[in-house]
């Protein structure tokens, strides 16, 4: 009999080969990402502080804890603030960067791209003590300047509503570079000839930019717009962690830092496994409304 019927026809070589070389990456995203996802979801039914041996089973207990608390609609809405606002500075800022760069500015380009990347080279930690010392209301050089001119400088950092702003500008810089590089692709790839075309007809920038620039490099924005979600999510812990702690009274605090905070120094395991499920299952609720509502209009050459 010959061997080769034995396989079904759909293992051929060239499949595990292919197999062979996705093993590996498929074996860390078990390790670092599968496993500690299952494990998570595990704990969220336990009552635990990663100290004594015995979880105790609670069930949907520590679910429930987590939508009586205040603290977690007040954390879920400074989440949705900084994804705003970081969308808003990281999102339509660069895209209009982009575009004035391309089709408006056409002298040293190469500088500024290299002067608004290089933020993105450097640690978020060291941005955010730099940034700390520079918005130091009492002796910052900023309030140095503001005092000059008369004016007061409030200490934001105990300031609710303005702490997320300032901490959202604190990630802008850091991330910023990277996001307008990126759209700065996706609009230098619009062909030239339609441009010309558009200042040819007279049509006004504006114009240019939001019927033709901007749905042509949609595939991209489309990206970055996911991007600046998760850095929403994530990349703000950083001036939380090194700035305000969460403070004052949670007005900082994000859902990542909360999940970090339950976790590590409240030692409320099961509790805080629990919200990190809930912002999981938030992010993709927000990841199926991108795809189905975005994603259908998104523009893709060829």
């Amino acid at each position: 009999m010959d061997k080769r019927k034995a396989w079904p026809k759909f293992i051929t070589k060239n499949s595990l080969m292919a197999y062979g070389l996705i093993l590996p990456s498929l074996l860390v995203f078990s390790v670092f990402m599968f496993y500690p996802l299952l494990y998570t979801i595990y704990l969220s039914f336990f009552d635990w502080n990663m100290i004594k041996p015995v979880k105790t089973f609670v069930g949907w207990g520590n679910y429930i804890a987590l939508l009586q608390d205040p603290l977690t609609y007040k954390v879920m809405t400074n989440t949705l603030a900084y994804i705003v606002i970081l969308l808003m500075l990281n999102c339509a800022a660069p895209y209009a960067l982009a575009f004035i760069l391309s089709f408006v500015i056409k002298r040293r380009q190469g500088f500024y791209k290299s002067a608004f990347f290089l933020p993105s080279v450097i640690s978020l930690v060291v941005g955010s003590i730099l940034y700390l010392w520079i918005l130091n209301p009492i002796s910052g050089p900023v309030a140095i300047i503001a005092k000059a001119l008369g004016i007061s400088v409030p200490i934001w950092s105990k300031t609710q509503g303005l702490v997320i702003v300032v901490l959202s500008i604190i990630t802008t810089w850091k991330v910023f570079g990277y996001n307008f590089i990126v759209i700065y692709g996706g609009v230098a790839g619009v062909p030239s000839e339609v441009i010309e075309a558009a200042r040819i007809d007279n049509v006004p920038l504006h114009r240019i930019f939001f019927d033709i620039v901007l749905p042509m490099s949609s595939a991209t924005g489309v990206y970055i717009f996911i991007m600046t979600i998760v850095q929403g999510l994530q990349y703000v812990f950083t001036p939380i962690k090194v700035i305000t702690q969460g403070g004052p009274d949670n007005a900082s605090s994000n859902a990542i830092y909360n999940v970090y905070q339950e976790a590590f120094t409240l030692y409320h395991t099961g509790y805080a496994s629990a919200f990190a499920v809930v912002t999981m299952a938030l992010f993709v609720v927000l990841l199926i409304a991108e795809f189905k509502y975005v994603e259908k209009g998104v523009y893709y050459e060829n």
